[in-house]
């Protein structure tokens, strides 16, 4: 299977021998084009690194909040089932594809970033499903039923983010392995569910632990 050409030249900028691959996500009937671990078990030149950390390809990555979420939709498809959903910093778009494979009604794949938004159109073909885009959350109506938002908190300036996302939804579902600390009135944590980046990052334990938080809107 060819990786989209598209892609895959942004990844050969970054890092000259990295192939995007059809990856199996473990505990779902999901794939994602993911970057090929076989090919990255080396050490990074100095302009690679410095390529990556100024431009990191995160979207071919599966991070453990994505995945742990794309399970708990399919577990729980109550959740998105006939529902309007947005998948908000969607990445790869692996939590999105999962609340259409659960019977969503339309999901919307959100990011800021042209690439990501490339990954989640080839993911969807992948999986056989079909997304909207957006690359402006703020642009968006008040029109849907859920948000749902994974491994966005990592970088803690994003955590007034948290109390935006039900301007656009009545509901939101938060995936988070980064912040220990979360203290927000607004949402509570419903469980804690297990999982890991894919390929796998040999990230420390806590990081495997993902917390999903709801929150609701109140009514006027």
């Amino acid at each position: 299977m060819t990786p989209p050409l598209g892609l895959q030249a942004a990844l050969s900028a970054l890092i000259g021998d990295a192939q995007l691959v059809p990856c199996p996500l473990p505990g779902t009937e999901l794939s994602l084009w993911l970057l090929d671990a076989d090919n990255m078990d080396r050490a990074f030149s100095p302009e690679e690194t410095r390529r990556i950390l100024h431009e990191p390809p995160y979207w071919s990555f599966c991070w453990a909040s994505g995945l742990a979420l794309a399970r708990y939709l399919a577990a729980n498809p109550e959740w998105v089932a006939g529902k309007r959903v947005l998948d908000f910093g969607a990445g790869s778009g692996v939590a999105g594809i999962a609340a259409v494979k659960a019977g969503a009604l339309e999901v919307v794949a959100c990011d800021l970033d042209p690439l990501a938004l490339a990954s989640c159109r080839a993911n969807a073909e992948l999986n056989g499903v079909e997304l909207g885009y957006s690359a402006d959350f703020f642009a968006e109506a008040d029109r849907f039923d859920l948000i749902l938002v994974a491994d966005v908190l990592y970088d803690r300036a994003n955590l007034p983010l948290l109390d935006q996302f039900l301007t656009r939804g009545r509901e939101a579902l938060v995936a988070d392995s980064r912040v220990r600390d979360f203290q927000h009135p607004d949402y509570q944590r419903l469980e804690i569910l297990d999982a890991l980046t894919l390929p796998d990052l040999a990230e420390p334990w806590e990081f495997r632990k993902v917390s999903l938080y709801h929150s609701r809107r109140q009514p006027l």
